[in-house]
């Protein structure tokens, strides 16, 4: 959990350089960063935690952005509009899958409970 923040908190802090001409507000930018870090960190873990698909979209989505700025350095530029398209596509299917997985564990629980009476319609 804190090499997971120190990484974002890293990678906070380079947007703030990479975005910033002024130092005041790379230095308001990183407490700014660094505190909400510190609030949502344990929230936004026990998602992770119980949804370990939602982990390997949002390194996915590091890796999306990752590729982008390097390409944007290297004088390729990827349009902002297909990032945010891949990245909104990538949400909606994962918003689906968590939403069929929910379905699957309510009917699992309530096919289990059934209780069949012999002579019963449904139990022959």
């Amino acid at each position: 959990m804190v090499l997971l923040d120190m990484v974002f908190s890293l990678d906070s802090i380079i947007t703030a350089v990479g975005m910033a001409n002024e130092f005041w507000v790379m230095a308001v930018a990183i407490v700014i960063t660094m505190a909400v870090m510190l609030v949502v960190a344990t929230p936004v873990a026990g998602f992770i935690n119980r949804h370990p698909t939602v982990k390997i979209l949002v390194l996915s989505f590091l890796l999306l952005i990752g590729t982008a700025l390097v390409a944007d350095g290297l004088g390729f530029h990827v349009p902002r509009g297909y990032i945010y398209a891949a990245i909104g596509f990538s949400i909606g299917v994962e918003a689906l899958n968590q939403q069929a997985a929910r379905r699957r564990r309510a009917n699992s629980k309530s096919s289990h409970n059934k209780v069949t009476v012999p002579g019963d319609a449904a139990g022959t």
